[in-house]
């Protein structure tokens, strides 16, 4: 095939949704995941790409069988995988640490960490095995990678933990030929961080600053887009004028 194939989770909306645009229109084949169904295939009708550039798998990430068959599924239509762009996650409230219940954490720990976990594990299955052998991994990190804000520790510790899974990893492929980096984002407009300046306004009046989220997709394609020969290990997209150097 002369197109390049992608996966990406999490991709019913947000930045997985832009991304997808974006990768789309720079002719690679994708392959969805996410948890809805229903927003997945809005995803693929705001591209208005047919079948043969586009599979549907419904997936949670931290489901592993579930993972397994949405890596199997994406080999068995389009050969290999080229590009997985490492990207579902979820929050918890924005609370004290000690009110955090067992399953708040547990929930996030499962999407953001192991969730990633599965799903770079399979990839690297796949890129390992394919000729020409190898591929790109790009995890999505956070701004929390770096900086927390505060009440976000179930999420801060997920992607400070993202960081290192990165590191391990573009480590491991070097031998293999897959390369992995990280993209941490900063208040770039989604519905996930529309919720979050709603807080914002009620808890101290007034919002941060934020980017459109095409600006992410358009540096996730060109990571993607980079020879194997080449890696951006982190890359920081944010809205300039953001708190973020000690949150300020």
């Amino acid at each position: 095939m002369d197109r390049k194939t992608a996966l990406i989770t999490g991709a019913g909306s947000g930045i997985g949704r832009v991304t997808a645009l974006a990768l789309w229109e720079a002719g690679y084949t994708l392959a969805l995941a996410g948890r809805r169904e229903d927003k997945l295939r809005e995803t693929r009708a705001a591209a208005g790409v047919g079948a043969e550039r586009a599979l549907i798998v419904p997936t949670d990430v931290s489901d592993r069988e579930a993972v397994v068959r949405l890596f199997a599924e994406t080999k068995a239509k389009f050969g290999r995988l080229d590009v997985l762009f490492n990207n579902a996650g979820i929050n918890a409230p924005a609370i004290p640490l000690e009110e955090l219940s067992e399953a708040q954490w547990r929930d996030v720990v499962a999407v953001n960490l192991t969730g990633a976990f599965w799903c770079l594990q399979e990839a690297y299955k796949l890129m390992k095995a394919q000729r020409p052998q190898g591929g790109r991994i790009i995890n999505n990190g956070s701004i929390s990678a770096h900086a927390p804000r505060p009440h976000s520790a179930a999420y801060t510790a997920t992607k400070h933990a993202m960081t290192g899974l990165t590191k391990s990893t573009a480590l491991d492929g070097r031998a293999y030929n897959i390369a992995c980096g990280q993209i941490d984002i900063g208040n770039a407009r989604t519905e996930m961080s529309d919720r979050q300046q709603e807080r914002l306004r009620a808890a101290a009046g007034s919002a941060e600053p934020q980017i459109d989220a095409r600006h992410v997709a358009d540096a996730v394609l060109y990571m993607a887009n980079l020879p194997l020969s080449a890696n951006v290990l982190f890359m920081t997209v944010m809205a300039k004028d953001m708190p973020y150097v000690g949150r300020g």
